[in-house]
């Protein structure tokens, strides 16, 4: 660990020093190198992050898919997401906007005498060796992702922007990042807040989330693959996952519905809901009865995309990156 930190370090301080600082310099950013540095460290992340894609994830992709990908278009802009994301766009968008704010708040509410309660203090001596350390806040990052994904598919509103996520028809390594950017600035915040309030280190954080993100490019991959009766417990496999993308399985849940006269059979309403939630792992399924271990490859999707609505027409959510974000604002507002 001590060794992989080391390395990671010095290709940090290298790739800041010979491509990021100069263009800082050049940009008259000199006053924000600091930054900088740590930007470095996400973007260096992000090109390793796509380096093991391509040349592991990718690979397995070819050798056993689920289904001939005939949709090229729409896999190529889950890959506009992607490099939005991986190499710091998104963040650097953040840092302009919401950073600036949340920096205020917290330097308040720390002057008003809120403390930040260090999990790692739990037990001095275990709990703070670095593995047991990753090991615990992995948990329980893992476990406030569960929630919040439960709240995407729970709140209405939430679920309208979400749903832009299961929209792929097509899902590959890709499709991972395809989300409504006010999805995505809403999940940083609660995940940063937590991160404040249970006092990770900065370079544990990066590491909880480069594992969290990269495992989930492995989970929506175009790939046949299931860990068994015992791994499948163990670890959210591409299988389980798929389960969670796929149409009336995964973003919904069927409830009896009372018939009008008692003479009429009841019949089955779907809401949302829905199965699977476990980002890594699917512990938390299995405790809160959400879990479904079938050994089946559904089409994936949104209802909506396939069955006609009221209107007579089926939801259409957008081609493009700029259109599918238009959409997502429109479901949002009651207009689409």
């Amino acid at each position: 660990m001590d060794a992989l930190s080391s390395y990671f370090a010095v290709m940090q301080q290298w790739l800041f020093e010979a491509v990021v600082q100069p263009a800082m310099f050049s940009l008259g950013l000199a006053n924000l190198l600091e930054d900088g540095y740590d930007a470095t460290g996400w973007l260096l992340v992000g090109g390793l992050q796509l380096l093991i894609m391509l040349f592991v994830i990718a690979p397995l992709q070819w050798w056993r898919p689920v289904e001939h990908v005939t949709d090229r278009h729409a896999v190529r802009v889950d890959m506009v997401y992607t490099m939005i994301h991986r190499l710091g766009l998104f963040r650097l968008a953040l840092f302009f906007s919401l950073t600036p704010l949340l920096d205020s708040l917290w330097s308040a509410s720390r002057m008003s005498g809120v403390s930040t309660f260090h999990l790692d203090d739990l037990w001095p001596g275990f709990t703070d060796l670095p593995l047991v350390s990753l090991a615990i806040y992995l948990v329980v990052f893992d476990c406030l992702e569960y929630w919040i994904h439960r709240g995407q598919h729970h709140f209405e509103w939430w679920w309208k922007l979400h749903s832009l996520h299961h929209s792929q028809r097509q899902m590959t390594m890709w499709s991972d990042n395809r989300n409504h950017l006010l999805d995505d600035v809403l999940h940083d915040v609660i995940v940063v807040t937590v991160a404040q309030l249970i006092g990770v280190a900065p370079g544990q954080f990066v590491a909880i989330v480069a594992i969290t993100q990269l495992s989930e490019n492995f989970h929506h991959a175009n790939v046949r693959v299931w860990f068994g009766r015992i791994g499948e417990r163990l670890w959210v496999s591409p299988r389980f996952h798929r389960l969670h993308h796929a149409i009336g399985i995964g973003h919904e849940s069927v409830v009896p519905q009372a018939a009008q006269e008692s003479s009429q059979q009841q019949t089955a309403k779907p809401i949302l809901g829905g199965h699977n939630f476990g980002v890594l792992l699917p512990w938390w399924d299995i405790l809160f009865r959400t879990a479904n271990f079938e050994l089946r490859y559904d089409p994936t999707g949104v209802r909506d995309q396939v069955e006609a609505g009221p209107d007579g027409r089926v939801r259409d959510y957008g081609r493009g990156f700029w259109s599918q974000q238009w959409r997502g604002l429109q479901r949002l507002w009651g207009r689409a």
